[in-house]
């Protein structure tokens, strides 16, 4: 079976921070615009008691040392809080200095559609400092439509998961109407599956109000928040829909105000053209990769082994997949070797180690169409994506064939609960905002635009370096301290702060 560029993105989307890598995202049906608006109240109808959680032993699979595990029953319609329920399962990793404990940290490793309830425990096992740890209970939770939550599906299957979330290359007009059918029969498939009636709910304002009723049912006035990636904007929607209830907000590796929309899937592609000049030096300075003694001869060579792939795909890998695998190695500066072990073995004609399926696929893939195709209105013409990949091909040749095309989202159920969340600067200033400059997954562009939207209440950090992720998984300390002060101290710059490249260690 063919493997495709979506695989690849798809991969790479789900990791995020968590050991190195993620982003991902979708579109949807014509239809008017709505005008994006900000509740203007906190209330919490009939949400659970404090102290309501039971703690115990984390399900199989999802079991680390010292994580416990229970689940909690929240709306799932905010605007009926009394009728139907649905479980969201929930981890903590408790403080072990009570006397140093000074509430709670909620986490989000990213997606939308990646499980977060061993987060903490990763956390913990990748570098989170030890007065991180003893200041907060460190929280994790699988968000609704998501694992062990009660999931969602669009009963994909298995040729569809290795197709993924993201469209083909298109080179032409052609290409982008050729992928019409396949995606309109994804959205089918989605509103037509078992779990339909969860679709108009699994929105990320939805997930963020769990995020409150979590908060309650632990006996908390206020949350601390750590969200990455896709985390970002989850992270800022909870903080607008509830400004008074978040404590010191940390986003890392910022999406836009307006999440993962049609603005933050054609950024992907500005991504890989801001991020690949790092793995082009990497590779020129290492002859022994045969790629290319200068970083312009290593561009050029990834173009003529994407077109030979194109015309001859080699052990089931074609130009698309090419780019995709090339792509989610940009993640981390940790995968360059890898990667260009893999160019040199797709150029010699080596054994390529190609990727598998593993874990839930369908529903990593069914709760991100959910998300990403709920959240937010997508061109819905043909002759809108069309004319985007026209464009993104000559600005972001590398992917942007890709990520500007035509996808299920554009043929998402009309139905939507209400507008998007306006991310505003109304509330604390209380908003810690961690960024590489040169992310390929959530480009320093869109966090810029986040900034802009946060006004004074967030302060942004970034760091002199590349790949997805900064707290606590980057290499940049200035970065990494400013978000340990913030989060232990509640300290942060007096304003916004670029830190230097610091030497690889």
């Amino acid at each position: 079976m063919r493997r495709s560029l979506s695989l690849a993105l798809t991969a790479a989307a789900l990791a995020v921070t968590v050991l190195p890598a993620s982003a991902s995202a979708t579109p949807t049906t014509p239809t008017t615009p709505t005008t994006p608006t900000t509740p203007t109240t906190e209330a919490t109808p009939t949400a659970p008691a404090p102290g309501t959680l039971r703690w115990g032993p984390c399900p199989e699979g999802a079991s680390a040392p010292r994580l416990e595990c229970s689940t909690l029953e929240v709306p799932l319609d905010y605007r009926d809080p009394d009728g139907r329920r649905i479980e969201v399962a929930v981890s903590r990793l408790a403080s072990e200095k009570p006397s140093r404990r000074r509430g709670v940290l909620l986490t989000n490793p990213g997606g939308p559609g990646g499980s977060g309830l061993t987060y903490p425990a990763v956390l913990a096992a990748s570098g989170l400092p030890r007065e991180v740890l003893d200041s907060y209970d460190i929280i994790g939770f699988d968000p609704r439509g998501v694992g062990r939550s009660t999931p969602v599906t669009c009963d994909l299957t298995e040729e569809q998961q290795w197709r993924g979330n993201f469209p083909p290359y298109a080179h032409t007009a052609a290409d982008v109407t050729r992928e019409v059918g396949y995606a309109r029969k994804i959205a089918e498939q989605c509103a037509g599956s078992r779990t339909a009636w969860m679709l108009p709910h699994t929105t990320t304002a939805n997930t963020a109000r769990d995020m409150d009723r979590l908060r309650t049912a632990l006996g908390e006035p206020k949350l601390s928040y750590l969200g990455a990636s896709y985390g970002s904007y989850l992270g800022a929607v909870y903080t607008t829909l509830f400004p008074r209830r978040g404590d010191r907000i940390v986003l890392d590796s910022n999406l836009g105000p307006g999440g993962y929309d049609v603005t933050a899937m054609r950024l992907l592609a500005r991504g890989m053209e801001d991020r690949f000049p790092d793995f082009a030096a990497f590779a020129a300075e290492r002859p022994e990769y045969g790629l290319g003694s200068t970083p312009q001869r290593v561009t050029a060579t990834f173009y003529e082994l994407v077109e030979r792939l194109d015309a001859k795909p080699v052990q089931g890998l074609d130009g698309i997949a090419l780019r995709g695998y090339t792509f989610e190695q940009l993640y981390s500066d940790g995968s360059f070797p890898r990667l260009a072990e893999f160019w040199r073995a797709v150029d010699t004609g080596g054994e390529l180690p190609l990727p598998e399926l593993t874990g839930d696929v369908e529903n990593l893939l069914a709760a991100r169409f959910a998300v990403v195709c709920g959240d937010s209105r997508w061109p819905g013409t043909v002759r809108e994506y069309q004319r985007n990949v026209a464009v993104d091909r000559v600005r972001y040749p590398m992917l942007g064939g890709s990520t500007a095309s035509v996808n299920p989202c554009a043929f998402w159920p009309r139905e939507r609960t209400e507008p998007p969340v306006r991310i505003t600067g109304r509330g604390p200033s209380n908003v810690l905002m961690v960024q590489n400059e040169r992310d390929p997954g959530t480009p320093l562009t869109g966090a810029r635009a986040l900034r802009r939207a946060f006004g004074g209440r967030a302060t942004l950090v970034t760091a002199d370096q590349g790949g997805h992720g900064v707290y606590p998984y980057g290499g940049n300390t200035c970065a990494k301290d400013a978000a340990t002060t913030f989060l232990t101290t509640g300290e942060r710059p007096a304003r916004d702060l670029a830190c230097a490249a610091e030497p690889s260690k």
